[in-house]
């Protein structure tokens, strides 16, 4: 049996504005993740995938329920241990890069490294590295706005694995590009996932790639459901 890495126990997450009803996006979640997982999340658009994602990644607190990263109760951690927390055991890829415009390619994938106290000149040789491996070598002092959108996931790809995180997050991170481009960028992620040894769990709405993944999962008004395979 594989290691247990996370644990969320019913994650519930209810949204109140002042006036309006309040709207329940997560109803009393259980999803555990072991070590090595590829986990795909399907649902409809608003369904709550993201919100999930953003919880399990601490982007985002549950309104109930816990989530425990190998048996630490990850929000009883203060603010900057939790920042630290993320930085170190977390990678997020986003269908949005959210890529430094001002900084060139190698200078984003650093910037993990540099935030927790590395020296630059191992930050850079890590960097360059694992733009090498996503094939960038060639773009490592280009800026965002000089890159494709797959030459930028693919950076953001990079940096996510910076810190060599034992848990990636990515959300619809092909849902930007073409179909060619976001299945090379799959495999790519497949790939590196097992060389580096980290869980893997996407959220899509692409029910071609979630059949590439050996567990999926669909969210339905707020609750979760294994798939069975067909």
């Amino acid at each position: 049996m594989s290691e247990l890495l996370l644990s969320a126990k019913e994650i519930s997450k209810i949204y109140r504005r002042k006036g309006e009803p309040p709207i329940t996006v997560l109803k009393r979640v259980d999803f555990d993740i072991s070590v090595n997982d590829r986990i795909a999340i399907l649902g409809k658009s608003g369904a709550g995938k993201s919100t999930l994602l953003h919880i399990l990644g601490t982007l985002e607190s549950p309104s109930n329920g816990s989530v425990y990263f190998r048996g630490k109760d990850i929000f009883a951690l203060n603010e900057k241990e939790l920042s630290r927390f993320r930085n170190f055991e977390i990678g997020f890829i986003f269908q949005f890069h959210y890529l430094m415009l001002e900084f060139t390619a190698v200078e984003n994938v650093m910037m993990p490294a540099l935030l927790a106290g590395e020296s630059k000149v191992k930050a850079r040789k890590t960097a360059e590295h694992l733009l090498e491996r996503v094939e960038l070598k060639d773009r490592l002092n280009h800026k965002p706005s000089q890159l494709s959108g797959g030459e930028q996931q693919r950076v953001a790809i990079a940096r996510a694995l910076m810190m060599k995180p034992k848990l990636l997050l990515t959300d619809e991170m092909t849902g930007n590009l073409d179909t060619a481009t976001g299945n090379h960028i799959f495999e790519l992620i497949r790939t590196l996932q097992e060389e580096y040894g980290v869980a893997l769990v996407s959220v899509t709405h692409d029910e071609v790639l979630a059949a590439t993944f050996p567990r999926k999962l669909r969210l339905e008004e707020g609750e979760l459901f294994s798939v069975s395979p067909v």
